[in-house]
């Protein structure tokens, strides 16, 4: 029996307008009791997890006035979200997405891009709604039932499983770029070992790397699954539809789950190129500046994104860095007029200065 609960049999409803929290213990006692509808008070506080709970089984939450004793609102909103959230999530076009995204699941396991429950599939549906694999399972394993809807928030309103929680990622990259439509998270062994040494590999080399995905960012390090890490990639995301995760693995968007798939696969296959080139013993060639013009023209034909469009930015960005010839990863540099070698001098100019400083005094004594 639900601790200081009303409980009315005629609509199934409970009372629980006396809390000042509405807690996980709370509504699974009132699911319990069989409840279709919660009352709540106007100023009650629902927790995450209780407020996840109650959208999974489409419990209504109503609120009353500010007298606890006051007749209960119907709460008509609330369920006619959650049933709308239902509706869209299996609705025909849903379930196709859905068995795209396990597809393109199977594909990144089965070429090693993802291992454990690693990786993560996402694919905006709705203004605000979007499509998702959940924490804790196999890409490999994968299949519709197991798939989850959440809001640009992050909130879970659709799916039986808990979502991915590297969901935050996806969002800010939905939020920046109006036409990102899916987005994969996974660790491709060749270009996570660029991640993890802070290099990017160098441009110019492959055609099909340069229309596809181009010249590539690398994002600074924050523990995955916090929002602090998920804004990391929003410098990055309105000119690449690639970017290095510091230390962790990439993240790709496009208009479609696959496209977003292949993305991964250009970069992982260039990063695994270029590194077999450079056990050749012999420098890699380049291909020319006016033939890599010819490729962003086919590229903006496309609509696909890159830095180098911005032609006020292309004196300082050129179209390659490159440091060596031949050379296979590069020191990333920003697309703002910076090249933070200049930094770094001012850097060497100042430890020398206190080390000299710090000499002197030494010497003085």
């Amino acid at each position: 029996m639900l601790r200081g609960a009303e409980v009315s049999n005629e609509d199934k409803s409970v009372n629980l307008a006396g809390r000042r929290v509405l807690a996980m213990r709370d509504v699974q006692e009132a699911a319990a009791a069989g409840a279709s509808r919660i009352v709540i008070a106007e100023n009650c506080v629902v927790t995450p997890s209780a407020r996840d709970f109650l959208q999974q089984r489409s419990i209504a939450v109503a609120t009353c006035g500010k007298d606890a004793s006051a007749p209960a609102a119907p709460g008509a909103a609330s369920a006619g979200r959650a049933l709308s959230n239902a509706r869209l999530f299996t609705t025909p076009e849903a379930e196709a997405i859905k068995k795209e995204i396990c597809a393109v699941g199977r594909k990144l396991w089965m070429r090693q891009f993802v291992d454990g429950n690693g990786g993560n599939i996402s694919y905006r549906i709705g203004p605000n709604e979007v499509l998702c694999t959940p924490t804790l399972v196999s890409k490999y394993d994968l299949t519709p039932e197991v798939l989850c809807m959440v809001d640009l928030e992050g909130n879970q309103i659709a799916g039986s499983k808990p979502r991915t929680s590297e969901i935050l990622l996806h969002l800010e990259i939905y939020k920046s770029v109006p036409e990102a439509k899916s987005v994969v998270h996974c660790h491709p062994p060749h270009a996570t070992a660029y991640a993890i040494t802070g290099k990017v590999p160098p441009n110019m080399i492959i055609p099909e790397f340069e229309v596809f995905v181009g010249k590539v960012a690398i994002s600074p390090y924050k523990t995955p699954g916090t929002l602090e890490f998920a804004q990391t990639v929003i410098p990055y995301a309105r000119e690449h539809n690639t970017v290095l995760l510091a230390n962790h693995g990439i993240v790709c968007w496009a208009d479609t789950v696959t496209h977003a798939e292949w993305y991964a696969e250009v970069l992982e296959t260039y990063c695994w190129t270029l590194m077999l080139a450079s056990q050749l013993g012999v420098p890699v060639s380049y291909i020319s500046e006016q033939q890599t013009t010819d490729l962003l023209e086919i590229k903006k034909k496309l609509g696909l994104p890159d830095a180098r469009f911005d032609t006020s930015r292309m004196k300082e960005c050129q179209l390659a860095d490159v440091e060596a010839n031949g050379a296979i990863a590069l020191d990333p540099t920003p697309c703002d007029g910076s090249t933070g070698k200049s930094a770094d001098r001012d850097l060497d100019a100042l430890v020398k200065s206190v080390t000299d400083a710090v000499m002197e005094a030494i010497g003085a004594k």
